[in-house]
């Protein structure tokens, strides 16, 4: 095939033995750096019937199936500016490509955070960090992703530049695009651009750490949350499944440490630091990794059940979301079983279970989605030729 990308005026390379989606069949790396090089790109791959993969920092590539297909892998790292800091109006505009360590370096300058808690922040961009959705732990206090994104800017399967929030060029009337587009991974289009609400700098922070009996865990970190100490999150992690559980919860701002104190002496136990512990906010090792979402009163069912399915355990209990990984290798024929088991209990309780990242096919990710047939007509709305990342999420979208 000719270049399919002459005349774009967009730097495209042919993928290297170490790009890593050459596994998945990508001939072409494009490396765009605006808005309009994004669309042309685009525009070049809807008139050859290309499919595209945006990625950032590559840190969760492997999270979800592989797509059906990658002719051209979409690289936003060269989109790494810093539009415009409001910081009189708290707000920030960045282009896709910037890091998240970089932009909290910028903003930490005047004072300022955006309060997302993203791990691997030195090479995860702003992009990916959308397109993936994880909260961090403050989202139990400031919300998620999607909660803190006030704009965005968003490139389509046939090169159409669409914009919602801020200052609105060009819409798709019906659909909030920041809150569609945040948890699709790449499979509805291409964010290039995000404006995101800020919140100044706290000044001071405590955490309280307690280890505690797993069956205890449920009602003290709902006190806990439910505290006039207000605390901005509340964390658990148990590396072995039958064992005991650290309960770590932080609380910002004015008499922190006076107010993570009353947290300490409501959990009866533990001690206050003014460091989190070396596991907060942290991904565990993600081989294998199986997220539960849950009624925060289905806390001690999830404890259970993952003890239950030999399972560590890192997340808010109080916020009804927590990831689990096996303790050491699991063969291929015993994972489906195991997260079958695990997904029987979960949904019992109201919560679901979806499979993040695992090295083999023919896992049941996602289980019973019961908004697919919606999720199906979203795609076929915006990416009708199914050319951007195809069979990335549930049911093929």
């Amino acid at each position: 095939m000719a270049d399919p990308f002459s005349g774009t005026d967009v730097t495209v390379r042919a993928a290297a033995p170490d790009d890593p989606m050459l596994r998945w069949g990508a001939r072409w790396v494009a490396l765009p750096e605006t808005v309009e090089e994004v669309a042309a790109v685009l525009r070049a791959c809807a008139a050859r019937d290309l499919a595209a993969v945006p990625v950032g920092g590559g840190t969760k590539l492997h999270w979800g199936p592989p797509p059906e297909r990658c002719d051209v892998l979409l690289d936003l790292r060269r989109m790494d500016e810093v539009l415009e800091h409001a910081a009189g109006d708290l707000v920030v505009r960045v282009q896709a490509g910037v890091r998240m360590g970089a932009l909290a370096e910028v903003l930490a300058a005047r004072g300022q955070e955006l309060a997302l808690d993203v791990p691997s922040a030195r090479e995860a961009t702003v992009g990916g960090t959308l397109a993936a959705g994880l909260p961090g732990p403050r989202a139990f206090r400031y919300g998620a992703a999607r909660d803190l994104l006030i704009g965005v800017t968003v490139v389509l399967a046939d090169g159409t530049v669409a914009r919602s929030g801020g200052k609105v060029v060009k819409n798709v009337a019906g659909y909030d695009l920041g809150k569609l587009f945040t948890g699709s991974y790449g499979t509805l289009g291409v964010i290039a651009e995000a404006t995101f609400r800020l919140h100044p700098l706290p000044g001071e922070r405590s955490w309280v750490v307690a280890g505690l009996p797993a069956d205890d865990v449920p009602a003290i970190a709902a006190a806990l949350a439910a505290s006039q100490a207000e605390p901005s999150a509340v964390e658990v992690d148990r590396p072995e499944p039958g064992g005991p559980v650290t309960l770590a919860a932080l609380v910002e701002g004015t008499a922190a440490g006076a107010r993570a104190g009353a947290l300490r002496d409501l959990a009866g136990a533990g001690a206050v630091t003014g460091e989190p512990p070396s596991w907060w906010g942290r991904v565990p090792r993600d081989e294998v990794l199986v997220e539960v979402r849950f009624p925060p009163a289905a806390a001690g069912v999830v404890l259970r059940a993952a003890a239950g399915c030999g399972l560590s355990l890192r997340g808010s209990v109080v916020a009804g979301r927590v990831l689990l990984e096996p303790p050491a290798p699991v063969a291929e024929d015993v994972l489906p079983g195991l997260v079958a088991g695990l997904r029987e209990r979960v949904e019992a309780a109201g919560g679901r279970v979806n499979v993040l990242a695992a090295p083999y096919a023919g896992i049941d990710r996602w289980g019973r989605v019961s908004a697919l047939p919606l999720m199906r007509r979203v795609k076929e709305r915006f990416d009708p030729g199914r050319r951007m990342s195809p069979g990335r999420l549930t049911g093929g979208v």
